[in-house]
């Protein structure tokens, strides 16, 4: 086996959360306690300073990206004689269950909406395209629910294309994580936005290019800014044991639950389960198929305790 080989030079700058709270500059601070009360995760309580340091100088970067991307997609409407209408800004969101994707992604979904140049702003995220259970079950995937293959692909692909060709609405599955499964009858519209928000685990997954050139476009071919949520193995490990004895006490006490059993466990047996799935199935997939993808992202958040972000990582330009 050929030894990795020593590169000098590194894609991304670096940014200490003191140096990159200070490229706020006079972005205002447009969510209210309330607010952020809401967006918050189950275990993730979004501080106000957070959103300041961290989220108020990425909104006002990806303004500048935006607005950037709809002035070249204008020049280039002039350039072909014709107008193709409004293209979406789609951004990309990876990073581990339990590492606080979705808690990010309202956070800017929010954010952003708030400026004036774009203040349609949609939130899918790519659970609602995982194979329905009968379908996981009967490929015997069940237990690898997340992983690159349990998603439809295909659904996924032909929905990113529809909304980046600017079509009038779309349609996205809808995933209920009380019953565990993809809702069949309910769909999330989409219709027309300026900024599409999608979050997932895979999300920058490289596809397997064949040798005659024909391959089928990666996700991320469609994504105009792609952000990855980083932290160590240990965190995430502890975050996500968290949330389960939380979501014991809460959401699994509903009996229409798919995690109803776990409702009954005592602290410790709750605590040794959650372990295990998180070691048998969540790490596994983090190690074999998501953190090597965040090389792939614009930006990556690096997290510490308490979900604070400690330093930003921006691709050069």
């Amino acid at each position: 086996m050929n030894p990795r080989p020593t590169v000098a030079f590194s894609p991304y700058a670096v940014y200490s959360r003191e140096e990159w709270a200070r490229l706020r500059a006079d972005t205002p601070m447009t969510l209210s306690d309330a607010e952020l009360e809401n967006l918050s995760g189950l275990t993730e309580r979004v501080s106000t300073q957070e959103v300041v340091d961290v989220y108020l100088p990425l909104s006002r970067l990806l303004n500048f990206y935006i607005e950037a991307e709809q002035g070249l997609h204008h020049a280039t409407e002039r350039f072909l004689r014709k107008g193709n209408g409004k293209t979406p800004f789609i951004i990309g969101l990876a990073g581990s269950v339990a590492a606080g994707k979705s808690t990010t992604a309202r956070v800017l979904q929010a954010l952003l909406a708030r400026w004036p140049s774009h203040p349609r702003v949609e939130l899918v995220p790519t659970d609602g395209f995982l194979f329905e259970n009968a379908v996981l079950e009967e490929r015997g995937l069940m237990n690898r629910k997340g992983f690159p293959e349990s998603y439809d692909l295909t659904k996924l692909l032909n929905f990113l294309a529809e909304v980046k060709s600017g079509k009038e609405r779309v349609e996205a599955p809808v995933y209920s994580h009380l019953v565990y499964d993809v809702l069949p009858d309910q769909k999330h519209a989409i219709e027309r936005p300026d900024i599409v928000i999608v979050e997932g685990l895979n999300v920058l997954q490289p596809a397997k290019l064949p040798k005659d050139g024909e391959a089928i476009p990666f996700v991320s071919d469609f994504f105009d800014f792609s952000i990855y949520i980083d932290a160590e193995e240990e965190l995430v490990e502890e975050w996500y044991v968290e949330r389960f004895l939380r979501l014991r006490q809460t959401a699994f006490r509903d009996p229409a639950s798919y995690f109803h059993r776990y409702a009954t466990l005592s602290e410790d047996e709750a605590h040794v389960t959650g372990l295990h799935i998180w070691r048998s199935i969540n790490l596994v997939n983090l190690r074999d198929n998501i953190l090597p993808t965040r090389q792939r992202a614009d930006l990556i958040l690096r997290k510490g305790a308490d979900h604070a972000v400690e330093t930003v990582a921006l691709r050069k330009l």
